[in-house]
C-alpha cells in the first residue's frame, strides 16, 4: 500500500530522512514500523511566513517497498542511419541528436566554437583581457550559452513535452539527482561541463559526429530544398535534412538566411540591465531574517508588473550567482548571470527588462526586419563605448539611477572585467529608462529593501531571447518554404530556456523521423 501527501519540515531537518519518515507516519497515523520507504516527489521551499519552511510532496509506502524506478534509454548504434545535420549544439542541438540515437538516424554536428575544455580559456579572455572571441564565447561553445549560464532548469512549458524525461537524460549524463525533486532545479556553471561532455561521448560511441570549430556559412538550396551545407567557406556537408538550433546570438546565420532569400521575421524581446545586490540582503528579505538557516539555499526572486502597457520582469536570476561578459562580438557589451553548483557567491544578480516591440525600433525600420536586431545592438554598442570600450561595465547605484545622476562611488561586484561609474539613463532611450525607473518603485514595494545603497545596475542585459524568428509550419515543423530545413529552440524563436530548448530539439526530432523514415 502506498500513499501520497505533503509535509511541511522545517530547514533543520529537511536532509533528516529518520525524521521524514516519522513525519509521515504521524501524518498518516500509522505506526513507524510500517512505513518501509518515504520517497519524495517535488522539494520547494515556502517563505511566505517568518520561518521559511520546505514543503515537500512525497509517496509513503506502507508495508511494501517501491519499485525500483528506471529510465531507460535505448541508444543505437547510428554509424549507417539516415544523415541529419545538426548546426549549433547548444540543448536544442543536444538533445535532437540524443533523440536520434534513439530513432536510429545519424546526427552530423556542426558547432562553429570549442569544446567545453578549450572554451574556457576563451572565457578567461574575454573576463581578463576584454578579447571576445566571435566563435568561442559565453554564447558559442559546446552546450551553448547555458553551459556557462547556471544551467537553470526551471521552465513553465510542462505542456509542450516531458520535462522528467529531459531532467533524467542530464542525471543520466553526470547531473546531480536533486534536480529530479527540486521545483527550481540548477545545475550549475562547474557541473555543467561534465555533463555536456557525457553527452558527447554518448552521440559519439552510437556513431554520430560531432565537429568543432565548424562555423556554417552557407546553405546548399537546390529547387526549395535543402541539401545540405557548407562549414568556413570550403568544406560541404551533406544529408537528408537540417536543423537548425543556432541559439540566439548567431547573428550571421539571420543574416544568411535574408541573404538567400529564405523567409525570418522579427519579434518581440526584451533588453535591460543587469541589477546587482549583496546576496545576504535578498536573504533577509525573502527569509524574514538577518542571516540564512545553512539548510537554506541562497534566496531568489521572481519579480514582474506592467508599466504603460508593457511587461518589465526580472530575467535569469542568479542567487550566489555572478554577472558574466556575455559579447560575441567585438566593439559591443553584453552581460548576462551565473552560478557555480553551491551558488555560494556573496552577490545575488538578476536581468531587470523591459518587453520591446516595433514601436520601440521605429527608428531603424528601413532595416526591414533586421529592425528589432539593429535596435538590440545600438543599446551594446552603447553599453560598450560607456565602459571606455572596453568590456568593463557601465554601472549606477540604483538609488542614483532613480535620480538621474552619476554615482560617486560604486559598491563592489562580482563581475570580474570590472565596473566604470556612468549614468544608464544616457543608454536607454525615454520608454525604457522610464520603465525602469517605475518598475523599480514597484519592485521595492513588493519587496522593501530592493532599492538600497547597496544594490547597482550594469548594461547592458540584451540577450534574452532572438530579436527574430525562423518561421515553421505548426504541424510539420519545417520552414514554410523550404523542405528538410527545420528551425529550432531559442535561435529559431521557439523556446526560452536549456529544458523548452531540449523539448523542442526532441520534437524536431521525431519530426524529421516521421519525415524521413
Amino acid at each position: 500500500m502506498k500513499k501520497e501527501l505533503e509535509l511541511i519540515i522545517q530547514p533543520e531537518n529537511i536532509f533528516n530522512y529518520e525524521f521524514i519518515r516519522r513525519a509521515a507516519a504521524k501524518e498518516i497515523r500509522k505506526d513507524i514500523n510500517e512505513i518501509t520507504h518515504v520517497s519524495i516527489l517535488k522539494r520547494s521551499i515556502d517563505a511566505r511566513r517568518k520561518n521559511p519552511v520546505y514543503r515537500i510532496q512525497a509517496v509513503v509506502y506502507i508495508n511494501e517497498k517501491p519499485a525500483e524506478e528506471t529510465f531507460g534509454f535505448d541508444f543505437k548504434n547510428v554509424e549507417n542511419g539516415k544523415r541529419v545535420i545538426i548546426v549549433g549544439f547548444g540543448p536544442a542541438g543536444m538533445f535532437a541528436a540524443l533523440r536520434f540515437l534513439e530513432l536510429g538516424i545519424k546526427p552530423i554536428i556542426l558547432e562553429r566554437g570549442k569544446d567545453v575544455r578549450s572554451r574556457r580559456r576563451d572565457l578567461r579572455t574575454i573576463q581578463q583581457f576584454g578579447i571576445v572571441n566571435p566563435d568561442s564565447n559565453y554564447c558559442f561553445g559546446e552546450g551553448g550559452a547555458g553551459t556557462y549560464s547556471d544551467g537553470k532548469l526551471y521552465t513553465r512549458s510542462t505542456k509542450r513535452g516531458d520535462v522528467k524525461r529531459i531532467l533524467n537524460l542530464l542525471v543520466y549524463h553526470g547531473a546531480q539527482s536533486e534536480i529530479l525533486i527540486d521545483s527550481h532545479p540548477h545545475i550549475g556553471s562547474n557541473v555543467l561541463p561534465k555533463v555536456v561532455s557525457n553527452i558527447r561521448e554518448t552521440i559519439l560511441n552510437h556513431g554520430g559526429e560531432i565537429h568543432f570549430n565548424s562555423r556554417v556559412t552557407d546553405l546548399i538550396v537546390e529547387q526549395s530544398r535543402i541539401r545540405g551545407v557548407i562549414v568556413n567557406d570550403e568544406k560541404e556537408f551533406i544529408a537528408d535534412a537540417v536543423i537548425l538550433s543556432v541559439g540566439h546570438s548567431a547573428r550571421d546565420i539571420y543574416y544568411l538566411l535574408d541573404k538567400k532569400g529564405i523567409l525570418i521575421e522579427a519579434k518581440p524581446f526584451a533588453l535591460g540591465v543587469r541589477i546587482e545586490h549583496p546576496q545576504n540582503l535578498i536573504d533577509s528579505i525573502q527569509y524574514h531574517a538577518k542571516k540564512r538557516h545553512p539548510n537554506l539555499p541562497a534566496a531568489s526572486y521572481s519579480l514582474a508588473c506592467q508599466v504603460d502597457d508593457k511587461g518589465v520582469y526580472s530575467f535569469c536570476m542568479c542567487p550566489g550567482g555572478i554577472i558574466v561578459p556575455a559579447s560575441t562580438a567585438p566593439g559591443e557589451l553584453v552581460l548576462n548571470g551565473m552560478s557555480l553548483s553551491r551558488r555560494d557567491s556573496p552577490f545575488a544578480n538578476s536581468g531587470l527588462v523591459v518587453s520591446v516591440d516595433e514601436s520601440d525600433w521605429e527608428e531603424y525600420k528601413n532595416a526591414g526586419v533586421f529592425a528589432g536586431l539593429e535596435f538590440q545592438k545600438s543599446i551594446e554598442i552603447a553599453a560598450f563605448e560607456a565602459g571606455g570600450k572596453t568590456q568593463k561595465a557601465p554601472a549606477q547605484r540604483v538609488v542614483d539611477f532613480l535620480k538621474g545622476r552619476v554615482s560617486d562611488s560604486l559598491p563592489p561586484t562580482s563581475y570580474i572585467p570590472g565596473a566604470v561609474s556612468y549614468d544608464l539613463n544616457e543608454i536607454f532611450p525615454e520608454r525604457i529608462k522610464k520603465s525602469l525607473r517605475e518598475a523599480l518603485l514597484i519592485f521595492n514595494k513588493k519587496m522593501p529593501g530592493f532599492i538600497s545603497a547597496e544594490a547597482q545596475i550594469l548594461a547592458a542585459e540584451t540577450r534574452t531571447s532572438s530579436p527574430l524568428r525562423i518561421p515553421r509550419d505548426k504541424t510539420t515543423l519545417r520552414h514554410l518554404q523550404i523542405e528538410g530545413l527545420y528551425p529550432a529552440g531559442e535561435g529559431a524563436g521557439y523556446a526560452g530556456g536549456i529544458v523548452s530548448a531540449a523539448i523542442d530539439g526532441e520534437k524536431i526530432a521525431d519530426a524529421i523521423a516521421g519525415y524521413l523514415i
